[in-house]
């Protein structure tokens, strides 16, 4: 196992060479510059700022300079906002969008496996299909939609919670909600499929035949084996709960990670953009290697066949 968890860490090191290498070239081909939108300014001054950052630099030595500073653990000021470097902004901003993430996750994870294991339950009955029918809802229904839908009917028609924020507890509930449906509907379905191809095993008759209620067989001797492939995708629900907040954080005025690299890419904001996608991706893949970790210790097929 731990020879398993250093190949993939090594493999760490490629990837994100060729994610920073990528988003580099990329924003410097978008059309614009960090400095475009300021008040009009002289020549002189706008020489100065290039100067200063190093924008006056062929590409080629801008990308030598960036790859030789990030080996070195530096993401660089934020030509936007000077007052702290890149990762100040992302130590500041981060915390706020995992404990969004977290309470996403907490959201998708009660709604999603309730509805899943409810309707494995009764396969094809009215509870079945009800679940179902939320499940399909949820995954078609984008978060930049069912934000501003649940801001409609529960901040402006009903009144009951704040409409933006992240002051207080009612402000958080919207935006938790917002972004955990879809992963709710998602992990609703691998759990019904998961315990219908479990409850159909042999080991599942047999507890029957012995008198077990169909609560403990579902809890005991269901869930450990059906929830596999909900185990499977926590990875990269994970993961998405944390990047996927973009327009979530955007439409409730969240001050998060995601809402500070929207305005990173508005402003060409060069530094910030590419410190943001690395630390991202960087979470993306820690999740992965958790999952399979995660798989390693629910399966012992998976742990000799690593082996």
């Amino acid at each position: 196992m731990i020879a398993f968890v250093a190949r993939r860490l090594l493999q760490f090191i490629p990837v994100l060479f060729v994610i920073a290498t990528a988003t580099f070239f990329l924003v410097r081909l978008a059309p614009g510059g960090p400095f475009d939108s300021e008040r009009a300014v002289s020549a002189e001054v706008r020489a100065q700022l290039d100067a200063q950052y190093h924008l006056d630099a062929p590409l080629a030595v801008q990308y030598r300079d960036y790859m030789v500073a990030l080996l070195h653990g530096d993401l660089g000021p934020s030509f936007k906002n000077p007052s702290r470097s890149v990762s100040e902004w992302i130590v500041l901003r981060f915390p706020i969008s995992l404990e969004l993430g977290a309470y996403a996750l907490v959201v998708a994870l009660t709604i999603g496996l309730v509805a899943g294991v409810l309707a494995s339950t009764r396969p094809n009955s009215i509870r079945d299909h009800a679940a179902m029918s939320f499940a399909m809802a949820g995954i078609c229904i984008p978060n930049f939609v069912l934000g501003p839908l649940l801001v409609l009917v529960f901040a402006l028609w009903l009144r009951w919670l704040p409409v933006s924020g992240w002051d207080s507890a009612a402000c958080k509930v919207l935006p938790s909600i917002t972004l955990g449906a879809m992963y709710a509907a998602y992990i609703a379905r691998l759990t019904r499929g998961g315990m219908l191809d479990v409850l159909a095993q042999d080991f599942i008759r047999t507890a029957r035949a012995r008198g077990l209620s169909e609560a403990r067989i579902v809890v005991r001797h269901g869930l450990r084996n059906g929830l596999q492939p909900v185990v499977a995708f926590l990875g990269p629900a994970a993961a998405g709960l944390l990047t996927g907040s973009f327009a979530v954080e955007t439409i409730f005025r969240v001050p998060g990670l995601g809402r500070e690299f929207v305005q990173a890419a508005f402003n060409r904001d060069y530094t910030m953009i590419i410190g943001t996608v690395l630390f991202y991706a960087t979470l993306i893949l820690l999740f992965n290697l958790l999952v399979d970790l995660a798989q390693a210790w629910l399966d012992p097929r998976v742990r000799h066949d690593g082996a």
